[in-house]
């Protein structure tokens, strides 16, 4: 498989705290990875540094080979980086629709069109998009009805709209309802088998991560301590020290999301 993004050394640190330390690992096209960790472990910092909102005071990032450090995050988003958050961001007031079209309107330029109305450009693909999430039957509901996880879907729409080559996703279930956690990131894992879209997604819900991961990766204190797949991830010894509390199961993190 196809190497995607390389990320190389990465270290940040925040006045005496050392958020992120020297952390590295390799992304193929088409796969889904986990980044998992404690609170405080540095997970939103790598984040931050891969689609170009924090700078690392050393390491790399290369998108299909391509340098990324030193980029501001708006040409990053440009180049194939696409973004979800914990809390999602949607023009409320405007339809389902019309916010997949906006984001087809910035990603082809066409934001200061004065002679095109913006209510019919991109129609035809803004509505496969919501196809595509199984949300075509909301297209002409104001966002402000939504519940929060066909939120959540429309954001994941929103950020497919310039066809990216990764996406990162922070947190993609906070606040979802479990039965809503398995139906969001089973409609993704079937987008990036379909699409080889490459994902990094952070999750609190370890239910969902050993369901979808193709590999995880767990930080502790900005550095990486574990590398594997689910069953190898279970396994590890210092993961179940440092993460999961020492003879702790996998349960006790699942309570502590859904509480």
């Amino acid at each position: 498989m196809n190497t995607v993004l390389e990320a190389r050394n990465l270290s940040k640190a925040f006045g005496g705290i050392q958020a992120v330390d020297d952390f590295s690992f390799d992304l193929r096209r088409g796969e889904f990875l986990a980044l998992i960790g404690p609170n405080g472990a540095g997970k939103t910092t790598c984040f931050n540094m891969l689609n170009g909102y924090l700078k690392p005071d050393r390491g790399s990032v290369r998108l299909q080979g391509k340098e990324l450090v030193g980029i501001r995050p708006r040409k990053i988003w440009r180049m194939g980086v696409g973004r979800t958050f914990q809390i999602t961001e949607t023009f409320l007031s405007m339809t389902v629709l019309e916010n997949v079209q906006m984001a087809l309107i910035s990603y082809h330029r066409r934001c200061f069109d004065l002679f095109s109305r913006a209510t019919r450009l991109y129609r035809d693909r803004a509505e496969q998009l919501l196809e595509l999430v199984s949300m075509q039957e909301h297209a002409s509901r104001a966002c402000s009805e939504l519940a929060y996880g066909d939120l959540k879907r429309l954001e994941l729409a929103i950020a497919l709209a310039h066809d990216p080559v990764l996406l990162l996703m922070d947190e993609p279930t906070a606040g979802m309802a479990p039965s809503e956690r398995v139906a969001l990131m089973a409609l993704t894992a079937e987008i990036v088998a379909r699409q080889q879209v490459s994902v990094v997604f952070t999750e609190h819900d370890m239910d969902v991560v050993f369901a979808h991961a193709h590999r995880i990766l767990v930080l502790n204190r900005g550095e990486l301590i574990a590398e594997g797949t689910g069953s190898e991830i279970r396994e590890n010894p210092m993961v179940q020290e440092v993460y999961l509390g020492g003879g702790a199961v996998f349960e006790a993190e699942n309570e502590a999301a859904s509480a």
